[in-house]
């Protein structure tokens, strides 16, 4: 028992749990911080009128399929986000996660409060090139964080689909 006991106590476990601790605390400020202001920025530019009066094409989701979707995909984010913050924190990777996540930011209030359709495929367009540019800069160093963003490139693609129809057709 007392040898189970040293082998817990010695300083390679202790900072493993250290670690593995500060992991889990930034791991969840970082999703408190995505999903909060994602939750803020869809809350303040809701579709509205507007947006129910554009002709939009036949495979348009209907509303109530968005927050769930983004709910989750922002969660995928935040990991991201944190496991490359934890490798790399000021490297490539951090820097194209945090410009992807400032364009997704900005991509709402350009489309529903604005009524900006052609300025927000523009800011969409950047947003899928530099989600793809994390995805090719992380598949290298750490693979999860690049899986974590393969769902988010296909609802962004698809997103991206949207835009291009609802501004071609209107």
């Amino acid at each position: 028992m007392r040898l189970l006991q040293r082998w817990v106590d010695t300083p390679c476990l202790y900072h493993a749990r250290r670690w593995l601790m500060a992991s889990y605390a930034r791991a969840t400020l970082f999703i408190l911080i995505v999903v909060g202001i994602g939750f803020v920025i869809g809350s303040t530019n809701l579709p509205g009128g507007w947006y129910a009066g554009l002709t939009k094409p036949p495979f348009n989701p209907p509303n109530w399929v968005f927050a769930p979707v983004w709910s989750v995909i922002y969660l995928l984010i935040a990991l991201a986000g944190a496991r490359t913050w934890e490798r790399t924190p000021r490297g490539a990777g951090m820097l194209l996660w945090t410009v992807q996540m400032l364009l997704n930011f900005t991509w709402s209030p350009v489309f529903f409060t604005w009524h900006h359709t052609g300025v927000a495929l523009a800011v969409i367009v950047a947003m899928l090139l530099s989600i793809i540019g994390f995805i090719v800069e992380r598949w290298q160093t750490d693979r999860v964080a690049a899986a974590l963003f393969v769902p988010y490139l296909a609802w962004v693609a698809f997103a991206t689909l949207l835009n291009a129809s609802i501004f071609w057709l209107n």
